[in-house]
C-alpha cells in the first residue's frame, strides 16, 4: 500500500542511503529501514481549484503558521475535571450509588475550585493563562450545589479564560496545549495554591466515597486502579480531540505509575483541610467501613476461623476503636487524622493473633503441636468431636503460604503485561516531535512482531473485580481447603468462672511516642530482630491491602498502644 502512495519518489535516504519509503499517519515520508522522517509529504489533489496537478511537495523549514482547526481554548482544570468525570462514571458502573457522581464528588470538586480560587469566585487567581494580579481578597460566590451544575462539564470552569488567546493571529494553536500550563509549572505556586494533580484525583474520589460511606476502602480503590477498572493510567488518551495535550501538559496528565497508599491518604487529608469540609457522617455498626465488618471480611480472605472474629470484636471494645468519636472524621478537629479503616481492621486481627498465639516463633508452634495431637487422638477413636475441628496455626500456614506465593506471582505477571506507556504519543515540544513519533512506530512494530511470534492477544480484558483475593473451599480453582469452621476453644482455659487465654504473655516493641515531624518508621531497624512469624503475618495482610509492611506495622503499634495503656490517642 505504501509503495503505491510513494511511487515516483526514488531519492535515497539521507541517513542509511536506502530507497524504502513509507507514510506516517500525518502523511509524511519516513524510511522503513532507519525510520528517518523527512519533510516530504504525500501528493495531495486540491479539488477546490481547476488545476489537477496542484500538489504539496514539502513544508518549508522556517517558522510554520499555526491555525485553530481541530482545537479549542481550555485550561488545566478542565483536564482534571474530565478525568474525575470518567473516574466517577467507572465507580458508579462498579456499583457505587449514582448520587456519588452527581451530588457528592461534583460538589467536592466545585468546593475545591472555589477554595483554591480557580473558579466559582469573583476574583480568580488565574487570568489569561497566568497568575492574576490579586490586590484584595474577595468573598467567594455561593456554590450552586445541585444536579444542574453538572450540565456542562468543560464550559463552567473555563469562563475565566474565555477571552484569552496565545497566538498572534487570534487563533488557537492545535499543538499549544492548555492556556495556563505555565502557571501550573511553577512548583512553588503549585504547592502553595494546592493545585490539582493526578494522585489528588484519587484522593478526591476517596473523600467522596468516605462521605457516601461506600464499602470501597482506599486499598480497594487503588486495587481497582491497578486492574484498570478505574481510569488513571494514560487516561489522557480519552481526552476529546479538541483538547490537545502538548508541551508542559505532559507532566500534569501523563501517569505511568500508581501512587502509593500513603501518598493518596496524605493528599486526601490535605484536600479535606483545604476544602474546609464539615464533619463526615458517622460510621455506624451496619456500615461496611466499620472495623467489625472489615475484620470479618479480612478474616475470611485470610482463611482464618470464624470464631476469631468474636475475639477481634472484644479487642476492638477494649481499645475503644469502635466508638463513633474514633471512627468519625472531622477535618477541622484538633489532632484529627483521616482514619485508615482498612489498615486499622487488619491491625486488630494481627493483635488478636498475637494475643492468642504470641507469635514469638515458639509458642505458636507448641500450640499447633498440641492441637495436632488432640486431632490425631480423636481421629484414632473415630470421634467427631470438637477435637477434630481444632484450629492449627501450622496447618493454616501450610495452606496459606503456597496460595500467597502464587498470588504474588500472578500480580507480578499481570503488572509486567500491563501497558504503562501511552499508545497515543504526546509531543513535549516541536523539536522532539519527529523523535517521539519515530519511537512510537518502533515500539508498535516490536509489539506487533512479539505478539505474532508468541500467539498472544495484544489486548486482554481485566478480570472482574472482587472483594476477595483468595478462594477457599473444595470448589474447582480454589486456593486451598477452608478453615473457617475450625474451633479455638483449646486456646481458652477456665479459671474459676472466667475464661482466660492459654497464652499468658504478650510481647511488643517499644511504644514510646515520637515527635510527628522527627519520627521515622522504625520497622526497617527492627525487622531483623522481630519474630519471623509476625513478619510473615504482616506480609500476608500487607499483600491483601496493597500497602508496605512498615505502614501496617505502624498501625499495629497504634492498636497496641491503645490496648496496653487503656486510653490511646488517635
Amino acid at each position: 500500500m505504501d509503495e503505491d502512495l510513494t511511487e515516483g519518489y526514488s531519492e535515497p535516504c539521507g541517513q542509511c542511503g536506502n530507497v524504502c519509503w513509507g507514510l506516517t499517519d500525518a502523511e509524511q515520508f519516513f524510511c522503513k529501514n532507519c525510520h528517518n522522517v523527512i519533510e516530504r509529504t504525500k501528493d495531495v489533489v486540491d479539488s477546490s481549484t481547476y488545476s489537477a496537478n496542484n500538489r504539496i511537495s514539502h513544508f518549508p523549514s522556517g517558522t510554520r503558521k499555526r491555525n485553530g482547526r481541530g482545537g479549542r481554548k481550555w485550561i488545566v482544570c478542565e483536564g482534571f475535571q474530565f478525568i474525575l468525570k470518567h473516574q466517577a462514571e467507572a465507580l458508579v458502573g462498579l456499583g457505587v450509588c449514582p448520587e456519588f457522581k452527581k451530588k457528592v464528588l461534583w460538589n467536592f470538586w466545585m468546593r475545591y475550585l472555589q477554595k483554591t480560587r480557580q473558579a466559582y469566585t469573583k476574583n480568580p487567581r488565574i487570568t489569561n493563562g497566568s497568575p492574576g494580579d490579586i490586590t484584595s481578597d474577595s468573598e467567594p460566590e455561593s456554590l450552586a450545589l445541585n444536579e444542574s451544575s453538572e450540565a456542562s462539564l468543560p464550559n463552567r470552569v473555563s469562563s475565566a479564560l474565555e477571552d484569552s488567546g496565545n497566538t498572534s493571529d487570534g487563533k488557537l494553536s492545535v499543538c499549544s496545549g492548555s492556556l495556563d500550563a505555565a502557571y501550573y509549572s511553577f512548583a512553588k505556586e503549585s504547592k502553595s495554591r494546592h493545585l490539582m494533580t493526578m494522585p489528588r484525583t484519587l484522593a478526591l474520589c476517596h473523600l467522596a466515597l468516605l462521605w457516601m460511606r461506600e464499602a470501597i476502602t482506599l486499598a480497594d480503590l487503588l486495587r481497582l486502579v491497578s486492574k484498570r477498572h478505574v481510569p488513571y493510567i494514560n487516561v489522557h488518551e480519552h481526552f476529546p480531540e479538541e483538547m490537545k495535550i502538548f508541551g508542559k501538559d505532559c507532566k500534569f496528565f501523563i501517569a505511568e505509575s500508581i501512587p502509593s497508599y500513603r501518598m493518596v491518604h496524605r493528599e486526601a487529608s490535605l484536600l479535606a483541610k483545604v476544602m474546609e469540609l464539615p464533619t463526615f457522617p458517622p460510621v455506624s455498626q451496619d456500615c461496611l467501613l466499620h472495623p467489625a465488618l472489615l475484620c470479618l471480611r479480612y478474616t475470611m480472605d485470610a482463611n482464618l476461623p470464624d470464631e476469631l472474629h468474636l475475639l477481634v470484636c472484644k479487642v476492638m471494645e477494649k481499645t475503644a476503636m469502635g466508638n463513633d468519636f474514633f471512627l468519625t472524621f472531622d477535618p477541622a478537629g484538633p489532632k484529627q487524622r483521616l482514619p485508615c479503616y482498612d489498615l486499622q481492621a487488619a491491625a486488630l486481627i494481627i493483635v488478636t493473633m498475637k494475643l492468642l498465639f504470641k507469635l514469638d516463633d515458639q509458642t505458636e508452634w507448641m500450640l499447633s503441636r498440641k492441637a495436632d495431637k488432640r486431632r490425631e487422638k480423636h481421629h484414632m477413636k473415630k470421634k467427631t468431636t470438637t477435637g477434630s475441628k481444632m484450629f492449627s496455626l501450622r496447618r493454616w500456614y501450610m495452606s496459606v503460604q503456597p496460595a500467597l506465593e502464587s498470588a504474588r506471582e500472578r500480580e507480578e505477571q499481570a503488572e509486567a503485561r500491563q501497558a504503562w506507556k501511552s499508545k497515543k504519543p504526546v509531543v513535549p515540544n516541536l523539536k522532539n516531535k519527529t523523535l517521539v513519533l519515530k519511537r512510537r512506530r518502533v515500539v508498535e512494530q516490536l509489539q506487533s512482531n512479539f505478539h505474532t511470534l508468541t500467539g498472544s492477544t495484544m489486548e486482554q480484558q481485566p478480570p472482574a473485580p472482587s472483594s476477595f483475593l483468595f478462594l477457599w473451599g473444595t470448589e474447582e480453582g480454589a486456593d486451598g481447603p477452608s478453615l473457617h469452621h475450625k474451633r479455638l476453644a483449646f486456646l481458652m482455659e477456665k479459671k474459676g468462672r472466667a475464661r482466660c487465654l492459654v497464652n499468658r504473655k504478650y510481647w511488643h516493641p517499644a511504644l514510646r511516642l515520637c515527635h510527628p515531624r522527627e519520627c521515622r518508621e522504625h520497622f526497617l531497624e527492627l525487622e531483623s530482630s522481630l519474630p519471623r512469624m509476625y513478619v510473615w503475618l504482616l506480609g500476608l495482610f500487607s499483600f491483601l491491602l496493597g500497602v508496605s509492611q512498615a505502614q501496617l506495622h505502624g498501625e499495629v503499634i497504634q492498636v497496641e498502644r491503645r490496648l496496653l495503656r487503656g486510653k490511646g490517642m488517635r
